[in-house]
């Protein structure tokens, strides 16, 4: 007996607006804004453009992960903890902040840094965690092309029977894929996951419907269980990434760089953070060698 495929298809279209973040850095927010102010388990994502001196200095983050993927340029971080490095073009770092991080994240060059960063929220059950990252750099990407003029980095989850090593606390699929002009691909995703496609050059067709779009575009997906997303280029430079998650269906309560599941929690993280207790040991008065590294 046959087993009937059904297609997701896009139910919203969200075209990304700059605006200004951190320290002078120019950013392209869709979820966490009010036109999307969270897509369970997604709380925001930002497709960030910086020139030093703009950047990212010492701030704090409890109850959910950072997803940073290099596209261009160069950044440094360092956290209060001692953890310091550099990212560069193809790299990631998946930090959770868990119970407690506060650290910097400041262009490493002159030129252009442009790339992601997705926050992923965690359950009520990890957000008092220990903290850790997973960094990989661009050549310990996973890859796969299923033939010519379709480039695939599996940067979380599978592609084309193609696994990432990348462990997620929230079960996440994070997909970075280049398409030649009239390539087609089809990117399975889990029925119960909720997921978006956000598409950073290029003009290419989406999802059951041939939804059309360009760069800047946050695609939702529906919800009606489909297992693929299928796509089709028009441009030779057509480069999105699909994205998607298990919903964790908890309350979401955000506070600027804390996410909890209530109020209360909000006020402890708060708490915690101004005395340097319960993850944040050594925050109050600490500063990040690289946040005046461009004054």
């Amino acid at each position: 007996m046959s087993v009937t495929r059904t297609a997701r298809k896009i139910i919203k279209a969200i075209l990304s607006r700059e605006q200004m973040d951190g320290d002078g850095a120019r950013v392209y927010r869709s979820i966490g804004t009010h036109q999307l102010r969270n897509l369970d388990p997604f709380l925001m994502l930002d497709e960030f453009d910086v020139k030093a001196p703009a950047g990212f200095p010492d701030h704090p983050h409890r109850g959910f992960e950072t997803v940073t993927y290099m596209l261009e340029g160069e950044f440094l971080h360092e956290d209060f903890k001692g953890h310091k490095g550099r990212i560069g073009p193809g790299d990631l770092q998946w930090m959770s902040a868990a119970r407690g991080i506060v650290h910097s994240e400041i262009p490493a060059t002159n030129s252009r840094a442009h790339g992601l960063q997705l926050w992923v929220n965690l359950s009520s059950k990890d957000k008092m965690a220990e903290p850790n990252y997973q960094e990989y750099p661009a050549s310990k990407v996973t890859q796969v092309t299923p033939e010519e003029g379709i480039d695939i980095k599996v940067i979380a989850g599978e592609s084309y029977g193609v696994k990432s090593p990348v462990m997620t606390r929230t079960p996440t699929m994070f997909i970075d894929v280049k398409l030649a002009k009239g390539k087609t691909m089809e990117q399975a995703i889990p029925k119960e996951y909720v997921g978006f496609i956000y598409t950073i050059s290029g003009t290419a067709l989406f999802g059951s419907e041939n939804h059309k779009s360009d760069a800047h575009h946050t695609l939702v997906l529906d919800e009606n269980g489909g297992s693929f997303i299928p796509v089709e280029s028009l441009s030779d430079d057509c480069h999105f990434v699909i994205i998607a998650g298990q919903p964790i269906r908890e309350p979401i309560v955000q506070y600027g760089p804390f996410v909890m599941n209530t109020q209360q929690e909000i006020y402890k993280a708060f708490h915690d953070y101004d005395r340097g207790i319960n993850g944040f040991e050594g925050a109050p008065g600490w500063t990040s060698s690289i946040r005046d590294r461009w004054a």
